[in-house]
């Protein structure tokens, strides 16, 4: 069983930066796929940005190029930098974690996850 702890969201303004950590306790998490998740007000969950075991990337179209997420399996945490937000950037954030991927394996359904944090918020002003 793994638990996963986001921080590090805030209220900044637009063209700043923000990085959000995950915390994993329970098991390590370098078998994992991970993901960070948002949900902006009145929207479903969607993905904003995925990473495989073996350090494969994808990042949803409107975070391309401004957001960055990494990990570091040695101190189990899950990082995004995000940078040049916007107010469209607001929303709730969680990340998440599969277990049992293989290499290069991404993943973007929310199905496709199986731990998930509480969540931190980002809000985002003009």
């Amino acid at each position: 069983q793994v638990s996963l702890a986001e921080s590090g969201g805030g209220s900044v303004q637009a063209g700043m930066s923000l990085r959000l950590s995950c915390a994993a306790s329970g098991a390590s998490i370098s078998g994992f796929c991970l993901a960070w998740f948002r949900q902006k007000p009145g929207n479903e969950l969607e993905i904003a940005a995925t990473l495989s075991r073996g350090g494969s990337t994808f990042y949803e179209e409107s975070v391309n190029g401004r957001f960055i997420i990494s990990r570091d399996n040695a101190k189990y945490t899950l990082s995004l930098h995000m940078n040049s937000l916007n107010p469209e950037d607001t929303a709730m954030f969680y990340c998440a974690a599969r277990p049992g991927c293989g290499p290069e394996a991404i993943f973007t359904p929310r199905s496709s996850y199986d731990f998930w944090g509480k969540g931190t918020q980002v809000t985002v002003s003009s």
